[in-house]
């Protein structure tokens, strides 16, 4: 499965009123193992940067002459993430930005390329209610060193993401597991199944903790957690 995590740094809050994008970075994820590929670039918005959001990510407008326009590079952009599943924090300010850029070149929509997009505040908030869901905040919450992140940054953000993404969904990673390869037989040219290891039934308690596990991952995910639809078939059957 290939993941893009994505973040952007702006002019401001609001596209509507003439905000637009300065940074942005697209962090690729494959069976949630980070691959090392990525798209990351700064923008030149032709216009003033609010004082409010320079202090958030300390990009100048001076920084920025010289970059390419998204103009430049919406198209190498989309196709870099067309087909992922996107994954970002607060994803309708990012989304509606991107929007906000692709609707000026008329491209579409982020989601004509992108169908599945994951926001992880979303997440986070039904994970933990009532407690700060911040980047900063789920980066100590589990463990993630985010000691370089002075100010934001597109690229650095991304990257934290995608650590913060992969600790608050850990588990899922059992089931993506390097299988072992096991002799092979001259007559059969198959693997020698002989060599399996035993097989070890989980006890009453290990299953009741299976159980609970499952159920706070649908709750998560809003009732769409696939290995739930397979416990309950197995039990039915």
């Amino acid at each position: 499965m290939r993941q893009i995590f994505l973040d952007i740094e702006t002019t401001g809050l609001d596209p509507a009123q003439g905000h637009r994008i300065i940074e942005l970075a697209a962090v690729e994820v494959i069976n949630r193992r980070l691959t090392g590929n990525r798209y990351h670039t700064y923008l030149n918005p032709e216009r003033d940067i609010e004082t409010g959001a320079q202090e958030v990510h300390g990009i100048t407008l001076e920084r920025l002459q010289g970059e390419p326009r998204f103009a430049d590079i919406a198209r190498e952009f989309l196709d870099f993430i067309a087909g992922t599943e996107l994954v970002i924090h607060n994803a309708p300010f990012d989304v509606g930005f991107l929007d906000h850029e692709l609707g000026m070149l008329e491209l579409g929509r982020i989601s004509d390329v992108c169908p599945n997009i994951v926001d992880t505040l979303k997440i986070a908030k039904d994970m933990h209610p009532g407690q700060r869901n911040s980047l900063d905040a789920l980066c100590r919450r589990y463990g993630v060193d985010n000691s370089n992140r002075t100010l934001h940054g597109a690229l650095l953000d991304a990257e934290l993401l995608a650590d913060v993404y992969l600790a608050m969904t850990r588990g899922q990673e059992s089931l993506i597991m390097d299988m072992p390869l096991l002799p092979m037989t001259q007559e059969t040219s198959r693997f020698d199944h002989r060599q399996l290891l035993v097989v070890i039934k989980a006890n009453a308690e290990e299953m009741a903790a299976h159980l609970a596990y499952l159920e706070g991952l649908d709750k998560a995910f809003g009732g769409k957690c696939l290995w739930t639809r397979l416990e309950e078939k197995i039990q039915v059957e």
